[in-house]
């Protein structure tokens, strides 16, 4: 998380999905004193409940803008989050689940860089996670580093020396440490969602990966998860 501090009137874009990993990368940017600028993008996704949060999230960090971009996954499908497939409810396991969206951060962050380059800012903010994640190859440390370089070569900014960086802060963090540094930034953990397949009454499953995820970083960290759960 070596995020330089004096950061002050510098814009930097930020990926917000609603969840609680970019929720908390949101506030880690804000802390070290940039103006936000956040982007949501709305991909016909079946948790649309995050939609609401990242919107919440925004106003609550003081972002000097959030757009909610569409686009709309569902014509490709591929995944549980984008077609009417099952999102499994069976426990985190060792391959890749059928609740990858391909390519998505592959998507999500060109669209964030050209926003970024349009606006001026350099900085992009991301909140994947390498460790308690349900192992989607889009969010590795090698792929962050790939798309730093692809940045570099794929804009005008970069072709006149312009140095994007892509702050992933979260990379190496376990879910518990994240749940303590959403703690320590005064962030309410209730503005944020994560369950992949919300239920009717409005409540979390608790029993997809990432319910069971957050679940047990709340655990871990010894404090409780606001979000309401079925299970």
């Amino acid at each position: 998380m070596n995020i330089q501090r004096d950061n002050t009137g510098r814009a930097a874009v930020v990926l917000l999905s609603g969840g609680l990993d970019s929720m908390v990368a949101a506030g880690l940017a804000r802390e070290a004193g940039y103006r936000l600028f956040a982007l949501t993008i709305d991909y016909n996704q079946r948790h649309r409940r995050e939609l609401q949060a990242a919107t919440t999230i925004a106003s609550h960090l003081g972002a000097e803008r959030h757009v909610i971009l569409p686009l709309d996954l569902r014509q490709f499908g591929g995944s549980a989050l984008t077609a009417d497939i099952d999102v499994p409810k069976t426990g985190v396991g060792t391959a890749i689940p059928i609740t990858y969206v391909p390519a998505r951060n592959l998507v999500f962050l060109s669209l964030t860089l050209a926003w970024a380059e349009a606006v001026g800012a350099s900085d992009i903010f991301i909140g994947v996670n390498a460790l308690d994640y349900s192992g989607y190859p889009d969010c590795r440390p090698e792929f962050i580093a790939a798309f730093s370089e692809v940045a570099r070569l794929a804009t005008k900014a970069g072709a006149e020396g312009e140095q994007f960086s892509i702050h992933a802060p979260l990379q190496f963090l376990g879910k518990a440490d994240i749940v303590r540094e959403a703690a320590r930034l005064t962030l309410d953990p209730g503005m944020s969602w994560s369950c992949y397949d919300p239920q009717p009454n409005g409540h979390a499953c608790g029993l997809c990966d990432s319910c069971r995820l957050r679940l047990a970083g709340f655990a871990e960290a010894g404090l409780t998860d606001p979000v309401s759960y079925v299970q």
